[in-house]
């Protein structure tokens, strides 16, 4: 079983990008977990997430950054403040039972996370990618969007870096 999730929460440059796969440890999740953090790039080395040092969030969940990092404070936001996020994100999916009761010991998440190299307020890159993280994961869950649902959105096509001005 592979549950995938998307979410954008917030705007400008403290905005989160999060994707996600989660599912069994045995399963594609676990296969892409496995795969991802034995195959870092260059600028993008993919980390456990913790809740604190030494303590990972379960389910075990991996943070591939989609941006290398630019100075001190993009770094801060990408391994403090948006890992604190979607470490409380993943938790609280758990908590809230949007995950089965199984997922913290025999489930894992990986996670692909946008935090802008222009990012300057760590407090709401925090909140950003704790509720991008928890709407994914809920998404993923749940099968959302709809079929109905992209159908709909299509004739608008849009995202927070370009609207068209004409779809066809």
């Amino acid at each position: 079983m592979l549950n995938i999730g998307e979410s954008f929460i917030g705007e400008g440059v403290n905005a989160a990008h999060i994707n996600v796969l989660v599912g069994p440890k045995d399963g594609p999740a676990g296969q892409a977990f496995a795969g991802s953090l034995s195959s870092p790039s260059a600028g993008h080395v993919p980390f456990m997430v913790v809740v604190q040092p030494g303590i990972p969030v379960r389910p075990l969940t991996l943070f591939v950054n989609k941006a290398a990092i630019e100075g001190d404070l993009h770094g801060n936001a990408t391994w403090g403040a948006a890992q604190a996020g979607i470490a409380v994100g993943v938790h609280k999916a758990v908590t809230d039972q949007i995950l089965p009761p199984e997922a913290p010991l025999e489930w894992v998440v990986v996670t692909a996370v946008w935090v802008n190299p222009g990012c300057d307020d760590l407090d709401a890159v925090y909140r950003n990618n704790r509720d991008a993280t928890y709407k994914a994961i809920t998404g993923a869950m749940q099968g959302l969007p709809t079929w109905d649902e992209v159908d709909a959105a299509a004739p608008a096509a849009r995202n927070p870096f370009y609207t068209p001005t004409a779809i066809w």
